[in-house]
């Protein structure tokens, strides 16, 4: 790279991208483009789409996707290094690392390799997609180890997740939060509503803990017999969700970012009891429209929930700790609306623009090709 020029980075991801991109992804990526000279090796989304954007080399969805993508990532990666010959490769987890690490293997080339901590990846094949995926869980870990002690540097979403990554035997380079368009939850906020409505979304998956969701919720439901509960997601543990509307709940499959913040403000709290979490989007989503979060006590939860300020903290799997959290907020209009305050004042520290964002990305891939 020549003095002043911008530096050529490669991110490479497992996010799915519809081209054109929206309007709320396009200002991130924009944002990086005038930082850095960049290409973007992703997943492409189911939906068919004609257009194209010469920063972005898209592997179309197939059937058996995950194990295909990421056989095929290091020889994929090992093609863009030798068309696109970049400064460094920006992973966007430790699996996307180990394909790195493989190309840059392959191809001999002295690209630098920053690898991304948003989630514990303890988690990620444990408490993800089909139980069986657990039978993966020790050489998962092996493998996001080599990546992260292997890498030319690192870069952790929260607190927690730095932690994470000094467990491997590193030092994160930065910690700082991804951009998130969050202008749909912005402006004006409503009171909190005297309904008892509590409201969750998310993935319905393991790791959000959907189990444990439904048994406090049914707990809840015996005490406050007024009690509503919104459910807002899709993915494997759909069974549990159709069990809880059959008991009545509300049921949405999924919603516009709109919807989910008309959501918010008919809620009087949002629940969050995963198992693990990286920095979770939703909480600051939530703190926008000034609702709380009952959220448990693990992964980057803590980061952004503080107990008794803008929420509560239960211990995570503990539904009766859960459900007495949920009842407190829903029998106490005044405690949900002291949270909810707290957690409007709490949503200025959550809230960048895509420019902070980009600078510091840039910042961080200088520090790392400084230090060669």
């Amino acid at each position: 790279m020549s003095d002043g020029a911008r530096p050529r980075a490669l991110f490479v991801g497992r996010t799915r991208y519809l081209l054109p991109l929206g309007k709320s992804i396009a200002r991130k990526w924009d944002a990086l483009s005038e930082e850095l000279e960049l290409r973007v090796l992703a997943s492409g989304a189911r939906e068919a789409s004609t257009a194209t954007d010469p920063r972005f080399v898209l592997v179309p969805s197939r059937r058996f996707d995950g194990p295909r993508f990421y056989a095929e990532l290091p020889f994929r990666v090992a093609r863009e290094l030798r068309a696109f010959d970049p400064d460094v490769i920006v992973a966007e987890s430790p699996y996307e690392g180990v394909a790195a690490q493989l190309a840059r293997r392959l191809t001999r080339s002295r690209a630098k390799l920053i690898v991304e901590v948003h989630g514990d990846w303890h988690v990620s094949t444990r408490l993800y997609g089909s139980p069986a995926r657990k039978l993966l869980g020790p050489l998962g870990d092996r493998l996001a180890r080599f990546a992260v002690r292997s890498a030319d540097g690192t870069r952790a979403v929260g607190a927690v997740m730095a932690d994470v990554i000094r467990g491997a035997g590193r030092e994160p380079v930065a910690v700082f939060t991804t951009y998130s368009d969050l202008g749909a939850f912005a402006g004006p906020t409503v009171p909190v509503p005297a309904a008892p409505v509590a409201l969750f979304v998310g993935v319905l998956e393991r790791y959000k803990n959907v189990a444990g969701l439904a048994a406090a919720w049914r707990l809840v439901a015996a005490r406050l017999p007024d009690a509503r509960l919104h459910l807002v997601g899709s993915g494997t543990d759909t069974e549990i969700a159709e069990a809880l509307e059959r008991e009545g709940v509300r049921w949405d499959r999924r919603l516009t970012a709109a919807e989910v913040a008309q959501s918010l403000d008919d809620a009087r709290v949002l629940l969050l009891p995963s198992a693990s979490e990286g920095l979770p989007r939703v909480a600051m989503e939530a703190f926008l429209r000034g609702r709380a979060v009952i959220g448990s006590a693990a992964g980057g939860i803590p980061d952004i929930i503080e107990h008794d300020v803008n929420g509560l903290l239960v211990p995570y799997g503990d539904v009766e700790a859960l459900a007495d959290a949920i009842v407190a907020v829903l029998s106490d209009h005044e405690l949900a609306v002291r949270l909810g305050d707290g957690a409007l004042r709490s949503s200025t520290q959550w809230n960048r623009t895509p420019t902070e964002y980009a600078r510091k990305v840039r910042d961080l891939v200088e520090t790392v090709l400084a230090r060669s």
